[in-house]
């Protein structure tokens, strides 16, 4: 699909003029000058405009927003720092001010998933995670961003990228940092923590945690993971895979465009987002700010992607959810093999969430199974009854039932 990216641009330039003349009938109609601003045919009228100029924008990437934190029952600031840097990663810390010199929490790796969606979608995570802990999270950035002169980007290079922020972290604080994969990432996490534990590299983790990672999609399929094995990887190849257009920076890189995920996104949950876009129109209408605010800040983070690069997603659909290769013993980095049954001294974690429709129930605990070489008190195991995948890491349950005992775990292997 060579042009698809180029037609994609093409139609939003087309519809620009449309948006900007939609923005400004909205501000026409809402102005408090305007005598027919508070009639039902203009609120009615401006809230159609509003839809559409949503519609047709693009959406930036997101702020994480998080300016500050309670820390032994006092308010800190939180600023944000790089700490690390690589074409297609930084490293991001949230640096709490103001803390006494000698206090010396546990530092964390968050590693976002690499899925489409920015490292923002995990702002509950860290926000939940700052309190008590050196928080750092896997900032990927948006592959059409990235010069072609950057080389490939591929699952090996994924986990070399893991190994090497270890490694920053243990020169930074002097002991052995613990990591969380969220999601896809659970799968590089193990396969990086497999390789340092076998070279018995000092910047190992001390604890790794695996939360709704796809360890081992034949347990439990899910319908993506059925989508990923009744097509052969040509299809993905030829159907989803498109080339970055002039003029950004990642110009003739080959990408799996944000775009067409997000389109997949919505085709997973259609009736739901119709219905959201539906209340939303009459929240409008009715003044309602509140729910329109609320509205506005859900779609503003679930519209924002990335593109990722095709030898990532490619590599990823083949050798994780076609071919199985950690989970049967056959997975390599860089032709080196990867063995989990090596791991004897970092603990383990893994965190399930019984509604979860896209990573089966069984499928991260399958980790245990190849960590071999564990013992009994360096595992655990927790699946919550009543989250889905989203709500393993975020929201209400992963605050007050699922990160006191990730935060337990992680201060008991530090």
């Amino acid at each position: 699909m060579p042009m698809l990216y180029q037609l994609y641009e093409l139609s939003h330039a087309a519809v620009a003029p449309w948006r900007r003349a939609a923005v400004a009938g909205r501000e026409i109609l809402q102005n408090p000058a305007n005598p027919f601003s508070s009639t039902i045919g203009a609120r009615a009228t401006a809230a159609a405009f509003e839809m559409f100029a949503n519609a047709t924008r693009r959406y930036a990437k997101p702020e994480f927003g998080l300016h500050e934190t309670i820390v032994d029952g006092e308010t800190v600031p939180v600023s944000e720092e790089v700490v690390w840097s690589a074409p297609f990663c930084d490293l991001l810390h949230f640096q709490r001010e103001g803390l006494p010199s000698d206090r010396k929490d546990q530092a964390v790796l968050i590693l976002a998933p690499m899925s489409g969606h920015f490292a923002t979608l995990l702002r509950g995570t860290v926000a939940a995670m700052l309190p008590d802990h050196e928080v750092y999270i896997t900032d990927w950035i948006d592959a059409r961003d990235v010069p072609l002169s950057a080389g490939r980007f591929g699952l090996d290079e994924y986990i070399g990228y893991i190994v090497e922020m270890m490694e920053a972290l243990h020169e930074i604080h002097g002991e052995r940092a613990s990591a969380l994969g969220v999601c896809q990432p659970g799968v590089p996490l193990l396969c990086a923590a497999s390789l340092m534990a076998e070279d018995k590299a000092e910047a190992r983790p001390s604890a790794i945690v695996l939360m709704g990672s796809p360890i081992d999609t034949r347990v439990s399929p899910t319908d993506p993971n059925h989508l990923a094995v009744t097509r052969p990887l040509s299809w993905f190849r030829d159907n989803v895979i498109t080339t970055v257009p002039f003029p950004h920076a990642g110009f003739l890189r080959r990408v799996y465009p944000g775009f067409l995920q997000l389109s997949g996104f919505m085709a997973m949950n259609m009736d739901r987002h119709v219905n959201a876009h539906v209340r939303q129109f009459r929240s409008l209408v009715r003044g309602d700010g509140d729910s329109a605010a609320q509205h506005r800040k859900f779609y503003d983070e679930y519209l924002s992607v990335m593109d990722l690069s095709a030898e990532f997603y490619l590599e990823t659909i083949e050798r994780v959810f076609q071919r199985h290769l950690l989970a049967r013993g056959k997975m390599t980095v860089d032709g080196r093999a990867v063995r989990p049954e090596a791991i004897e001294d970092i603990g383990l974690m893994t965190v399930e969430g019984g509604k979860d429709d896209i990573t089966g129930q069984g499928q991260t605990e399958s980790a245990h199974r190849l960590c071999a070489g564990l013992s009994l008190k360096a595992r655990e195991h927790y699946s919550h009854p009543d989250v889905g995948h989203y709500g393993v890491f975020n929201g209400g349950r992963w605050r007050k039932d699922i990160q006191p005992r990730v935060a337990a775990f992680l201060a008991k292997h530090r």
